[in-house]
C-alpha cells in the first residue's frame, strides 16, 4: 500500500510538470470567450476515455512494464476538474478487458500470454465496480439513457460505463445481461487481443472476420440497446459487424488511412464510409501519430468531417491513456473549439462533433 501511495504521489508531480503539447495558433480573448459560451451551451460528450486511469487500480498480474504505470496510480478527482474547467458534459469510461494479458513490445501493446481462469471476469469486476465507485464518492455520475445526459440539475459530469474488449463474455451470451444490469452501455469488442469474437487490427488474422458467436453477441447488444464499438477491429471483423447490426456502430477512436501520415490503427476511407452510411459515427482521435500540436488535431477533425460528413464525427479523446495525445487535457477544450471555429466550422457543426452526433445515435441505440 505504501509503495502504491509514493508512486501516486510521484505520477501527481510527473504530470504537475509535464508539457503540454503546443497549440499551434493563437486566439484572441474575443475568440476564447466565443469557445467557452459554444462549450456552455453544448457540453462536450467523449465516446472513448479513460479519465483518471482508474483500470490500473488493484490490477494483479501484469507485465512489469505497465506494473510501472500501475504503479504510479491514479488521478480521478484531476481529471474531473479538468471536465468542469474544461466543459466535458459526460465521458464514455471504459474499463480495459485485456490489460492483464498485455505488455509493451517494441513501444506497443500486445497480448502476451492467455488469461487464466476466471482471470478476464475478475478484472472485468475489479475495474467496473472502481468505475462505480467513483458515482459512489461524489466525483461524477453515471449515465445510463440519454435523459441522463440532458440532466440540467446535477454539476457532476456524468460518465456511460463501458469495456474495451469483449474478453470479460469469454463468448458467453448471458454476460451482456449482467453488464447491462452493472451500468455498461458501450462494449469495443476487440482490443489489442484477438478474442472469441473477430479479429485485432494489429494483429494477423485468426479468424478472418467477425465469428458465429461475433454476431450473435452483436445483436444482442442491439437487443439490450448497447452501442457496439468497433475501434481496433479488423477491417473485416468490421465489416461483419455491419451487416449483422441492427444499429448503427461507432468507431470511438481512430482516423481515415490516406495523405502524408499512415498508421495500422487508422482505417479505410472504404470502411469509414460504410460505418457512417449505416449512420454510425467516428471518433476523432488526438494520438501522437503524424501530429503534435492541438493545430494537427484541428486539422485531423477537418480531414475525418471531409470523408465521412459532419454528421457523422464525434470525439475520441482515449483521455489518460493516449500515444502522445495532441489534446491531452479536458482543460484545453475552449482552445480546441477555437480552433475549429477559427478553422471555419459553423457553431452548429462544432456542436455537433462536441455532443449532438453522439447524442442522436445514443438515443437510436440506447432506447431504454
Amino acid at each position: 500500500r505504501g509503495l502504491e501511495l509514493l508512486g501516486s504521489a510521484v505520477g501527481c508531480l510527473l504530470r504537475r510538470v509535464a508539457r503540454h503539447p503546443p497549440v499551434g495558433f493563437e486566439l484572441t480573448d474575443e475568440e476564447l470567450a466565443r469557445a467557452r459560451r459554444l462549450l456552455a451551451a453544448h457540453r462536450a460528450i467523449d465516446a472513448h476515455a479513460h479519465p483518471g486511469r482508474t483500470f490500473v487500480r488493484g490490477a494483479e498480474g501484469i507485465a512489469i512494464k505497465l506494473r510501472i504505470l500501475a504503479t504510479l496510480g491514479t488521478f480521478e478527482e484531476e481529471t474531473v476538474r479538468d471536465m468542469r474547467d474544461g466543459g466535458l458534459a459526460a465521458a464514455v469510461s471504459a474499463a480495459v478487458a485485456d490489460f492483464q494479458v498485455l505488455d509493451l513490445i517494441g513501444g506497443q501493446p500486445r497480448a502476451v500470454r492467455p488469461f487464466a481462469e476466471h482471470e478476464a471476469w475478475n478484472s472485468y469486476r475489479r475495474q467496473i465496480d472502481g468505475l462505480r465507485r467513483l458515482a459512489e464518492h461524489g466525483l461524477l455520475r453515471i449515465a445510463l439513457t440519454p435523459a441522463d445526459l440532458m440532466e440540467t440539475e446535477s454539476d457532476l459530469p456524468a460518465e456511460i460505463l463501458a469495456v474495451e474488449g469483449a474478453d470479460f463474455l469469454e463468448g458467453r451470451l448471458s454476460r451482456l445481461a449482467d453488464a447491462y444490469a452493472d451500468g455498461v452501455r458501450v462494449i469495443t469488442l476487440v482490443h489489442f487481443r484477438t478474442n472469441e469474437i473477430g479479429d485485432a487490427m494489429t494483429e494477423n488474422p485468426q479468424h478472418e472476420g467477425l465469428t458465429r458467436i461475433g454476431a450473435d453477441i452483436v445483436r444482442e447488444m442491439n437487443r439490450l440497446g448497447m452501442i457496439v464499438d468497433v475501434a481496433h477491429a479488423s477491417e473485416a471483423t468490421v465489416r461483419g459487424v455491419l451487416d449483422a447490426s441492427s444499429a448503427p456502430v461507432m468507431a470511438s477512436h481512430t482516423h481515415v488511412r490516406g495523405g502524408a501520415v499512415d498508421s495500422p490503427r487508422f482505417i479505410s476511407r472504404e470502411l469509414a464510409t460504410a460505418i457512417a452510411d449505416a449512420g454510425g459515427l467516428i471518433g476523432a482521435w488526438p494520438a501522437g501519430i503524424g501530429i503534435s500540436s492541438l493545430a494537427g488535431f484541428v486539422d485531423r477533425i477537418a480531414e475525418l468531417a471531409d470523408a465521412v460528413g459532419i454528421d457523422h464525427v464525434c470525439l475520441g479523446t482515449d483521455m489518460d491513456a493516449n500515444y502522445k495525445p495532441a489534446l491531452d487535457t479536458y482543460a484545453r477544450l475552449p482552445w480546441l473549439v477555437g480552433g475549429l471555429l477559427r478553422r471555419g466550422f459553423s457553431e452548429e457543426d462544432t456542436a455537433k462533433i462536441l455532443r449532438g452526433n453522439f447524442l442522436r445515435l445514443f438515443n437510436r441505440v440506447c432506447r431504454a
